[in-house]
């Protein structure tokens, strides 16, 4: 699914870009440059960094 429609950037994109180390919206911006025309993509942006972070933790939350 397309998360910025003026780029052309995919969910697949984020997901794999945060499997590459990317675990920041800083590190998307500089990755794709995400947000830089419109910035109607970064609530879905956010949402797709935080589930793919959510799925590929390596640690444990310790309340």
């Amino acid at each position: 699914m397309y998360v910025c429609v003026c780029l052309g950037i995919t969910d697949t994109d984020i997901r794999n870009a945060v499997k590459d180390g990317g675990e920041t919206m800083r590190c998307l911006k500089e990755k794709f440059a995400i947000a830089s025309e419109c910035g109607g993509c970064v609530p879905l942006a956010k949402q797709v960094l935080n589930q793919e972070l959510a799925a590929t933790s390596d640690y444990y939350q310790v309340a």
